[in-house]
């Protein structure tokens, strides 16, 4: 953000500064960023702290990472207000009945930009490794997401691991309503990443009934709750050993599809009234001040 920019165009339209902040993930965890975003999202952190009049976040774990930041950096008392992202409408019809699915063809996603901060290497590890011990009857994995930065060793997974062939499917640029379609008929959401802000992909998962093998950070289980199944992101065991139960429709697979009925989020239309009813509270007390 250019603060002086901002800052002329406040005082000429005599405005208010509401902004919204998706994560603080370039600050938290640089290694996982382009080299230059670090510096570019302390700027915008910056900005926020000299000028705004409150922000919104997806999530309260943000939220309170965020709180902390803006009082290193300001003595001003900044509303901060989590309004959580909202599910598609396209994506809240639910997934096909098991007895509709196609056992011949048991397939996981994962659902993401191809970045380190998403840990694809864990699953095409693992997917390596399950072939070379049980041959060619292993399921499929459908990575959803173009390419991003900083993947060198994912790309070389892909490209060039003969055990992957034919089992491991890239796909980017589809349009959503396929994406969508496919998330539907998959036996889980693989989400192994390391940070996020939201975690829209596993949302999308459980409004459409479909299970979830989740990494174990705070973000996913304030989005996920009590439904996906949790494991820490450096766990290759125990992911594989989860993998093969949901395969078998195992006792974890069978606990997650019954909890995963209960899922409920916002569609995009009250997340988006909910933004709106939180300005319409905060701005007469802003114009008052400015006045």
């Amino acid at each position: 953000m250019r603060k002086d920019t901002i800052a002329r165009a406040l005082r000429r339209w005599n405005a208010v500064f509401i902004t919204m902040i998706h994560d603080l993930i370039p600050l938290e965890y640089p290694e996982y960023s382009r080299p230059r975003e670090p510096e570019r999202h302390r700027r915008r952190i910056e900005t926020v702290a000299a000028l705004a009049d409150g922000v919104i976040v997806p999530s309260d774990v943000v939220g309170d990472a965020l709180r902390i930041t803006l009082k290193s950096k300001t003595t001003r008392a900044i509303p901060v207000w989590t309004i959580r992202h909202g599910v598609p409408a396209y994506a809240r019809s639910p997934a096909p009945p098991e007895s509709e699915m196609n056992e011949e063809d048991v397939y996981f996603v994962c659902l993401g930009t191809i970045e380190p901060r998403k840990n694809h290497l864990l699953l095409l590890n693992l997917w390596r490794e399950m072939v070379q011990a049980e041959g060619r009857q292993v399921p499929r994995l459908i990575l959803i997401g173009k390419r991003g930065w900083e993947n060198e060793n994912v790309i070389d997974m892909l490209e060039r691991c003969p055990a992957l062939r034919g089992k491991v499917q890239e796909m980017n640029g589809l349009p959503d309503r396929e994406t969508v379609d496919i998330l539907r008929g998959a036996r889980a959401l693989l989400f192994p990443s390391f940070s996020e802000g939201f975690g829209l992909p596993l949302a999308e998962a459980l409004m459409l009934g479909v299970p979830a093998i989740c990494a174990d950070i705070p973000v996913l289980r304030e989005v996920g709750g009590h439904i996906p199944e949790y494991l820490d992101p450096l766990d290759g065991p125990g992911w594989r050993c989860a993998i093969e139960d949901f395969c078998n429709r195992g006792e974890r697979y069978v606990r997650q599809g019954k909890a995963v009925v209960t899922a409920r989020f916002w569609g995009w239309t009250e997340s988006v009234e909910a933004s709106i009813s939180q300005l319409d509270k905060v701005i007469p007390e802003v114009e008052t001040y400015l006045a």
